[in-house]
């Protein structure tokens, strides 16, 4: 055997082990402590507002059904929210819970609505294993909504980018 048939041997071997261990503990596109509850009889974790799966769909559009509660994504570049720097809050578009405020919207340029800090108390989050990747999941703490994911890579002062799905939110003028 050559020296670089082994080494493609044992990076095959080492890269299927990864995807098998990653693929064990991400089985589930819903982990089973998700801020995700479609059903009230069903949930793990209870929120103020709980509804069924039908229910959601018949106060939501598709798309927001699709990113809120089955923790879909816009695509990038695509929500008017994005570009929207008037005054006033961002709500979920799910529960209408202030989640956020003008004052701390910045122009991230990853074409997704972007914040450096929620309303105290407004989210909830939990880990999102999916895409080969670790990220924290960002949700409505009242009715458990997907809102996006957040990372280290943000402004002052708290250094966090809160780069939510603009589908998720709804902007209230102030």
């Amino acid at each position: 055997m050559k020296k670089r048939d082994l080494l493609l041997t044992g990076a095959a071997i080492i890269g299927g082990t990864w995807i098998s261990q990653f693929w064990r503990q991400s089985s589930d596109s819903i982990p089973t402590d998700s801020a995700i509850a479609v059903d009230s009889t069903k949930a793990t974790k209870r929120y103020k507002i709980m509804k069924t799966e039908e229910e959601w769909k018949q106060t939501l559009t598709p798309e927001q059904f699709r990113v809120l509660r089955k923790h879909g994504t816009e695509r990038a570049f695509t929500s008017p929210l994005d570009k929207e720097y008037n005054k006033g809050a961002y709500n979920c578009a799910g529960c209408d819970l202030p989640l956020f405020t003008s004052d701390t919207k910045f122009n991230s340029r990853t074409g997704w609505p972007s914040f450096f800090a929620p309303i105290e108390g407004a989210i909830a989050t939990t880990t999102d294993t999916s895409l080969f990747m670790k990220r924290v999941e960002v949700h409505c703490s009242r009715c458990g909504g997907h809102l996006g994911h957040v990372f280290d890579d943000g402004p002052k002062p708290t250094g966090q980018r809160y780069c939510m799905n603009g589908v998720s939110l709804k902007f209230v003028p102030a």
